[in-house]
């Protein structure tokens, strides 16, 4: 029986915003210090065991105004979030062993994704190949999953649970996921960059949210004629948080 060893590398980073802020004066005084100063009728924290709130009021011409340089958000409390951003990966190796003809391997990583501005945060993946012997050129390719009618490709996940249908890709399940991901046996491929596709998004949210979780499955399936050997591949995964 073919065995084919296959170790898989993921590759994590996130993207901070650099944000250039406009700034009101900032005054002080033995007495008193007052930051970024404005006129309004109110303006603050404000908590209860049930919620926690920062607001202005009465502020005069509210609302974002931009121009060639500069973006001026004026009424609004923009400096503070309460859920700093953060993103992480469990597992970042992934080592399927040896891989067995028709017998899929899976292995999962959890994707963990907090981000407390107004604008939620995105996730994007692509691989930078397919699954690719070490020491040559030989592939497992992308799978298209079952076909005939559930076809998938790296925009669309489709119905891949057939033992007789090779390949790799993956599975997404839990918070902010796609919807073609209807269950656990619906597959993607990875946007492949070595042939210039474009990283596709895969958690994605436009609201605030604090430990957004994700699970990742990888499917590795091979036929009797698949060459032996190592293969590897890399997996970059960007989260993006949005003001």
């Amino acid at each position: 029986m073919l065995k084919t060893g296959c170790l898989f590398l993921i590759a994590g980073c996130f993207l901070t915003l650099l944000v250039l802020q406009v700034k009101a004066t900032n005054m002080s005084s033995d007495n008193y210090e007052i930051q970024m100063g404005n006129f309004n009728m109110m303006s603050g924290s404000k908590n209860s065991p049930g919620y926690q709130m920062m607001d202005t009021a009465g502020q005069t011409a509210p609302g974002e105004y931009t121009s060639a340089g500069f973006v001026v958000k004026a009424g609004f409390a923009y400096i503070k979030t309460i859920i700093p951003f953060a993103f992480s990966i469990s597992d970042t190796n992934i080592d399927f062993g040896s891989l067995t003809p028709e017998t899929p391997s899976t292995q999962t990583t959890t994707l963990t994704v907090s981000a407390g501005g107004a604008g939620g945060y995105q996730v994007v993946a692509y691989e930078n190949h397919p699954l690719q012997l070490t020491t040559g050129s030989t592939q497992i390719p992308d799978t298209t999953c079952n076909g005939s009618g559930e076809t998938c490709n790296e925009e669309t996940a489709a119905l891949w649970d057939l033992a007789n249908k090779y390949g790799f890709g993956f599975n997404m399940s839990g918070d902010d996921v796609p919807a073609d991901f209807a269950d656990n046996n619906h597959y993607r491929q990875f946007a492949d960059m070595s042939i210039g596709e474009t990283a596709q998004t895969i958690m994605e949210s436009e609201h605030v949210g604090k430990q957004r979780e994700a699970t990742v499955t990888f499917k590795a399936n091979i036929s009797g004629i698949q060459a032996s050997g190592y293969y590897q591949s890399i997996v970059v995964f960007i989260c993006t948080p949005t003001y």
